[in-house]
């Protein structure tokens, strides 16, 4: 879940107009397409709007669109062409910090890890299970199969949760 320089740029320059929108910046993806290239921002209602139970609306998509492109014009941090998606980070959202993933310890979790994890046949790069803990250097998830795997924080390419409809 380490940022690239570029995502951490992106981040940077976007996070004050999402801000101004009164939503939270979930994270921002940037996948360069050859002469395309896909900018995503994930946004969040505010802590105190999820207490009240609310969510993110499509009119909160279209004002960070509409800001965001603003600010993008003035600094044009991305070469070429690129496509602007904004969107709620949903069910299955991506995780960008550890931090974000201290509310949903007893969740499913999906990893792609950098390393592969586990013993003998067994070792996997892949890892879907319960987050049962979580502290500044790893994180311990049980796969459905019972296996426990301790994975330190700096192993993870990428992270999910897993929507499962109680």
């Amino acid at each position: 879940m380490k940022l690239s320089n570029k995502v951490a740029q992106l981040t940077d320059i976007v996070a004050p107009a999402v801000a101004a929108c009164d939503v939270a910046l979930w994270g921002v993806e940037f996948l360069p397409q050859g002469g395309r290239s896909l900018l995503r921002i994930y946004i969040e209602a505010l802590p105190e709007q999820k207490a009240a139970e609310k969510r993110v609306t499509i009119e909160d998509c279209a004002a960070v669109t509409h800001q965001v492109s603003g600010v993008l014009e003035v600094h044009d941090p991305i070469a070429g062409e690129y496509v602007l998606e904004v969107s709620s980070p949903g069910l299955d959202r991506p995780f960008f910090a550890t931090e974000q993933m201290a509310e949903y310890i007893g969740q499913t979790i999906n990893l792609r890890l950098i390393k592969a994890v586990g013993e003998g046949g067994s070792k996997r790069r892949k890892v879907t299970g319960k987050l049962e803990q979580l502290t500044d250097k790893q994180l311990s998830v049980v796969t459905a199969d019972g296996e426990q795997y301790d994975i330190a924080l700096d192993n993870i390419d990428k992270a999910n949760l897993v929507y499962q409809d109680i």
